[in-house]
């Protein structure tokens, strides 16, 4: 290895580490390391009986990921870019399609559907042009958080979750939490983006009254016995599947979302409101780390683990997403690893430090100047959820 192959990896790694030093300065004070378990709420969360009035209506979200869908076993057909994804498209969009029957048959007067996937298409990953017309795609001039931003009271009666993948450990067919590494505690229970969105729609006593995905995540759900959960595929690793017989899997799907709102209807359905004093933590795995978190005085740091406390599930959010963006910090080995397999990766490595180096001295010499901000075009474009 050559010294610029060294001074760049290293210089890779000093960017890492200001990623996760940034996780410092999020506006709560960390837990003590020393904090005592009896600090921590018995369970984790709450349920609460829900009857909805239903007098104006049933009104229903269906947020959709794209990692537990039926007929698919090829991590491709959920990444936007790839010859496979089209076909994902049309595997969403006919679970979504078999739930919106199931629903409007269970008694819902009004279905919305939201995009929770982000696969970075600058479109919905359902397409219209598939998406049963009487579902309304939920559409903002501004952007917006599909998992918190849209929970307002009365909203909606309840919240349905399709195509939703086990969490990161789960073992199941693209499991993880939120991203490549990442795990979400919330007082000490690692959880599902799917209990995500209950307790964040708990906030406002919406229940999540159906869910589907493979047999992992199924397992992960076992704390939420009301939901109709239909288990499409049975994972049989991180990137492999076997799915159902299709035609059986969606008349399941239908069946299941009726079930639902009839449960909803008779007052079977539960929400979940998160458990206070709260305590919040991100665990990173690799890709991801937070390794570098580890000893530093003041931060609770175990089992790959930083837990910091919340005064609400909100500000718990807020600081998860930075220490997400924090944790990413260590995709920086992986890169590393790539560019040095790669026939220009010294090139490339070489011009980073060179680079890196250049920013440091024009900034002490007062030469520097920050980079103009690169305004983005008005195309006119709309919002749909994560992208």
């Amino acid at each position: 290895m050559t010294g610029n192959q060294m001074t760049s990896e290293r210089s890779l790694a000093t960017c890492s580490a200001m990623l996760l030093a940034a996780s410092l300065c999020l506006g709560c004070s960390p837990k003590p390391a020393s904090e005592p378990e009896a600090t921590r709420p018995a369970e984790p969360w709450t349920l609460e009986a829900v009857t909805p009035d239903t007098s104006d209506g049933v009104r229903i979200l269906v947020l959709h990921d794209m990692e537990g869908l039926s007929g698919q076993s090829d991590p491709k057909t959920f990444d936007f870019g790839t010859p496979e994804y089209p076909t994902g498209q049309e595997l969403l969009a006919a679970d979504i399609n078999a739930v919106v029957e199931g629903l409007f048959a269970g008694g819902a007067t009004e279905v919305h559907v939201v995009d929770g996937h982000g696969s970075g298409n600058p479109d919905p990953d359902v397409r219209r042009d598939l998406l049963d017309p009487r579902a309304q795609q939920l559409i903002r001039e501004t952007q917006f958080d599909a998992y918190f931003d849209l929970v307002e009271p009365r909203a909606y009666d309840a919240v349905a979750v399709v195509g939703m993948h086990a969490k990161t450990g789960s073992r199941g067919f693209a499991s993880h939490t939120f991203t490549l590494g990442i795990g979400i505690v919330i007082n000490g229970r690692e959880i599902t983006e799917t209990e995500l969105v209950a307790l964040s729609w708990g906030r406002q006593a919406i229940p999540v009254i159906f869910g589907s995905g493979d047999d992992r995540l199924a397992a992960d759900l076992a704390g939420m016995p009301w939901i109709e959960f239909v288990t499409v595929k049975t994972a049989t690793a991180a990137d492999s599947a076997r799915p159902r017989p299709v035609a059986e899997a969606r008349a399941d799907l239908t069946a299941a979302a009726e079930r639902a709102v009839t449960n909803l209807r008779g007052g079977r359905a539960r929400a979940m409101r998160v458990s206070l004093p709260l305590t919040a933590g991100v665990k990173a795995v690799p890709p991801a780390s937070l390794a570098m978190l580890d000893g530093i005085p003041g931060v609770a740091y175990a089992d790959s683990t930083l837990s910091f406390p919340a005064d609400s599930l909100a500000h718990a959010y807020e600081v998860i997403g930075k220490l997400v963006g924090a944790a990413g910090g260590g995709y920086a080995t992986v890169l590393s690893r790539t560019l040095r397999a790669h026939p220009a990766g010294p090139d490339v490595m070489s011009r980073f430090s060179t680079e890196l180096s250049k920013t440091w001295f024009d900034y002490e010499s007062g030469r520097w100047k920050p980079p103009a901000p690169r305004a983005a075009p008005d195309t006119g474009r709309k919002y749909h959820g994560y992208r």
